[in-house]
């Protein structure tokens, strides 16, 4: 039996691990070769280490592990040259492209007033700006395959609600859903479908670190993993602290195969109930 997605190739960026990795593995195993990219550098801006080089590779190897043919290449979603140069070699190499996962992203926190410019603008330059980088890197490809496509651009429930202490993200992932909605209406004569997915809090190196751990637990002196689950919780409507990077990878099958060939222009939540508390 084929797979859904079987011999489509997707193009995916954070793809060195969390989410990223996720994707890449979930749609390997429905039949899709993949383009990964990751920055595999740490961000000065960030309280918690990036990916590595390693991970990439390790991601590569568990694409191939299902049987899937990968392109894995160094990249900053800052950067249009590095991110071009990497999808353009993709599809040389892979023959197509129809599948595209703006995923890469970052996260930090602190009040709106004593944000630093910096800390503003590179959460906005890679969340934002780093997800139309990406699309406008890759579009150019889906058009001219003339099979239509898909394009899944991660936002977040922050995308949909407001969240103190975060506004930078806030605002970048609201971004991202504004972008979606235009990008679905100027690329539906291509019958390319645009859509976002909305994770609440996903159990990735993004959200397990101290400085999430403080924001979510401010009377604690030394926050834990248990402490961080239980204030999570306390923000999703089912039983859960939080969500796994698999039901967002399961979301983002969905709506690259065939099961949502109709299905463009949406937000879909992935929140366990986190937008209706």
């Amino acid at each position: 039996m084929p797979g859904r997605v079987e011999g489509k190739v997707a193009f995916i960026t954070g793809a060195a691990r969390g989410q990223g990795r996720s994707h890449a593995v979930r749609l390997a195993q429905e039949g899709a070769d993949i383009i990964a990219v990751d920055h595999c550098a740490d961000i000065d801006t960030v309280g918690y280490p990036m990916a590595t080089a390693e991970d990439l590779a390790e991601t590569a190897r568990q694409v191939e592990k299902f049987g899937g043919r990968v392109v894995a290449r160094e990249a900053d979603v800052r950067d249009t040259g590095s991110l071009r140069a990497a999808v353009d070699e993709g599809v040389a190499e892979l023959g197509r492209l129809d599948i595209v996962c703006a995923n890469a992203g970052i996260l930090s926190n602190g009040p709106s007033h004593e944000l630093s410019e910096q800390t503003w603008e590179q959460m906005i330059d890679i969340n934002l700006s780093g997800v139309w980088r990406t699309c406008t890197v890759a579009i150019p490809h889906l058009i001219a395959g003339g099979r239509g496509g898909s394009i899944v651009l991660t936002s977040s429930v922050a995308g949909l609600r407001s969240y103190s202490g975060v506004s930078h993200y806030v605002a970048a992932k609201h971004g991202v859903v504004g972008l979606m909605k235009t990008l679905a209406q100027e690329l539906a004569e291509h019958s390319i479908r645009v859509n976002t997915v909305n994770p609440t809090q996903v159990d990735t190196d993004m959200i397990q670190n101290e400085s999430m751990y403080r924001l979510f637990c401010p009377d604690v002196e030394n926050p834990t993993r248990e402490d961080f689950g239980e204030a999570s919780g306390a923000t999703i409507l089912l039983p859960i602290p939080w969500v796994e990077s698999i039901d967002v990878s399961n979301a983002v099958l969905f709506l690259a195969s065939d099961e949502a060939r109709y299905i463009t222009g949406v937000a879909l939540p992935v929140d366990a109930g986190a937008l209706v508390i």
